[in-house]
């Protein structure tokens, strides 16, 4: 269990869909104390497993004192929506408000492969669906109005850490990890 680096935006694993999770072995849960420690020291509110460079539907989260996890989300949106900051690890100092909706329900697994069943509003929710929308390749500058996506846009390109080198893939005996998919 480390800390691991975290992807920055241009890695191509963030703009890839992760693969569902088949195995809940000791590997997941290795993944699982991985993205946790990693969410915490940087500190955030939440990682997805593309973030530390693995290819599965994994990703934690620590708001307001909560900290979880799951595997294999499935969101369900309320029509009523919520308008508020956000930023991410893999875009570092780059925030902007972002329309979610403001509840969603959230299935899946435990790192044990147990059901979980997540009621969430306000910011656990935007957590939830920024979360789960990393494991589908989508990054929350996508969510933006065109006008805030060009002024994110150029304020990535004008940070320090745009185009630095990323780091390498973990090598892990789990079939899954470190293909990047």
């Amino acid at each position: 269990m480390a800390v691991q680096p975290i992807r920055l935006f241009g890695d191509p694993i963030l703009r890839q869909r992760a693969i569902e999770v088949d195995d809940f072995d000791k590997e997941i849960r290795t993944l699982v104390q991985d993205l946790t420690d990693t969410m915490l020291a940087a500190p955030g509110a939440g990682l997805a497993a593309p973030q530390i460079g693995v290819g599965l539907r994994v990703f934690t989260w620590h708001v307001e004192g909560e900290t979880g996890h799951l595997v294999n989300p499935v969101l369900e949106l309320s029509d009523e929506t919520q308008d508020g900051l956000e930023g991410c690890l893999s875009l570092p100092e780059v925030t902007y408000d972002c329309l979610r909706a403001l509840s969603v329900v959230a299935t899946g697994f435990d790192m044990h492969g147990e059901p979980l069943r997540i009621e969430a509003s306000e910011l656990l929710a935007r957590a939830l669906q920024h979360e789960t929308d990393h494991l589908d390749g989508i990054l929350f500058i996508d969510k933006l109005d065109t006008e805030a996506r060009k002024a994110a846009m150029r304020e990535i390109r004008e940070s320090e850490w745009f185009g630095l080198e990323q780091p390498t893939v973990r090598v892990s005996p789990h079939p899954t990890f470190g293909r990047g998919r």
